[in-house]
């Protein structure tokens, strides 16, 4: 676990999966129920942090995705943005 878990600032940098893989080490501490109260709070409020940035990441890549669009012949016409609805 990083040491500087109070530094909010350096996850604007982090790779989604940096970031997941930061994440998920705070999830496990949390549950296993081993950390004092304090520590609980700071690693709780970076795990939020965390987990706002890989929710904007993905969101920005959703909407970079195309799908192929088909004409009548079954041959590739285009491209569409994805409907993720």
């Amino acid at each position: 676990m990083r040491e500087d878990v109070t530094d909010l600032a350096d996850i604007a940098t982090l790779p989604f999966e940096a970031a997941m893989k930061e994440l998920e080490e705070i999830v496990d501490r949390l549950e296993k129920g081993n950390v004092p109260l304090e520590e609980s709070i700071v690693i709780y409020e970076r795990g939020e942090a965390l987990k706002k940035h890989c929710d904007d990441l993905l969101k920005r890549a959703e909407a970079r995705i195309e799908k192929i669009t088909f004409g009548a012949d079954g041959k590739p016409k285009g491209t569409e943005p994805l409907d993720l609805d």
